[in-house]
């Protein structure tokens, strides 16, 4: 079994000590308890892993009773955030949920506020900060994002992609962290924190019931330090990334959709469905709009269905509807005059 990667900054880990300090608490034995030495602490360029970051975050939670861990001016007792889980995973779509969120995450705290706007295409969930949070700005902004992304994906059975993470801060020195944490676009110095993404996502059916959620509570932390895998509407957005550009490859779709190709595959396959079937559908379908709506040539066509020439084209086409372009077309009464 490999080793999982150490890429979570040694400086999120300084913020938890800084509470345990203000606190007047030695953080000693919280720090043993994810294996993390004096001299790890000391090193500003050393990283840890996930298992190592749960394992900090849940015992500082709990020797500070405070989920927050010293970013609020009141401590949020453990069990906070369960809290909000629970009053929100009743909800019937993603959206429901997440406005319950933000709506009972002010009762927690008003240091901070979550706002949810949501547009034709783009939904985006940023935080307002109504209180100077100093040395643990950076902590808190980048955690309680995560556990909102977290929860939303868990909530949905789906990873959700992030169209852009931005943040109000320079990037820091482990900037290039983000990458692991907020895989796709990621800006710094922007006017608030917040992300945005697909607002299809908000329409999906939450499909976590009671049981599954007492599960999840037990090990809630894995949310915000692990990427969930699988995307429910992936399909739909391999299929959107092929009209732009229907001749692109696996490695392109992939690079475009930040996965790797073997990802994009394996999840293709989950959802019963390939890339090459729906390159297929969406070429058939372009090839199809242009025959029957306009009157360029076949050639033409080919090419803006993703073919480098019209006997390939005509070729699969013949596979795809038992006829050829031509034939389709003067059927249709579409033949160029």
């Amino acid at each position: 079994m490999s080793t999982p990667p150490a890429v979570t900054p040694m400086a999120f880990v300084r913020c938890i000590v800084l509470a345990f300090e203000r606190r007047g608490m030695d953080p000693a034995p919280t720090l043993a308890a994810a294996q993390i030495t004096p001299a790890e602490l000391c090193d500003r360029q050393a990283r840890i892993t996930a298992l190592q970051m749960e394992a900090v975050s849940a015992a500082a939670m709990q020797a500070l009773d405070d989920e927050a861990l010293g970013w609020f001016g009141r401590r949020l007792p453990w069990g906070s955030y369960g809290m909000l889980c629970r009053a929100s995973t009743g909800a019937a779509t993603l959206g429901l949920a997440l406005k319950r969120w933000r709506r009972h995450h002010r009762l927690l705290t008003e240091d901070v506020l979550l706002e949810l706007e949501v547009g034709e295409n783009t939904a985006r969930l940023s935080i307002t900060e109504h209180r100077a949070l100093g040395e643990l700005r950076e902590f808190c902004l980048v955690t309680l994002l995560r556990y909102v992304h977290g929860y939303a994906c868990w909530a949905v059975d789906s990873r959700i992609p992030l169209l852009e993470a931005a943040f109000p801060f320079p990037a820091p020195a482990h900037a290039d962290a983000y990458a692991h944490m907020f895989p796709g676009p990621v800006r710094f110095e922007a006017a608030q924190a917040g992300f945005s993404f697909d607002a299809r996502y908000l329409a999906l059916p939450l499909r976590r019931d009671e049981a599954a959620l007492n599960g999840m509570l037990k090990r809630a932390l894995p949310l915000t330090v692990r990427q969930y895998r699988r995307d429910r509407l992936l399909a739909q957005r391999v299929r959107e990334r092929l009209r732009q550009q229907p001749g692109a490859n696996a490695d392109e779709v992939a690079r475009a959709l930040f996965l790797s190709t073997r990802s994009l595959h394996r999840q293709l396959q989950e959802e019963s469905t390939s890339l090459q079937a729906l390159k297929d559908a969406v070429r058939r379908d372009i090839a199809v709009e242009l025959l029957l709506r306009s009157s360029r040539p076949v050639k033409q066509i080919a090419l803006a269905a993703g073919f480098d020439n019209e006997k390939s084209f005509t070729r699969a086409f013949k596979g795809w509807t038992g006829e050829s372009p031509a034939a389709l077309r003067q059927r249709a009464g579409n033949a160029p005059g």
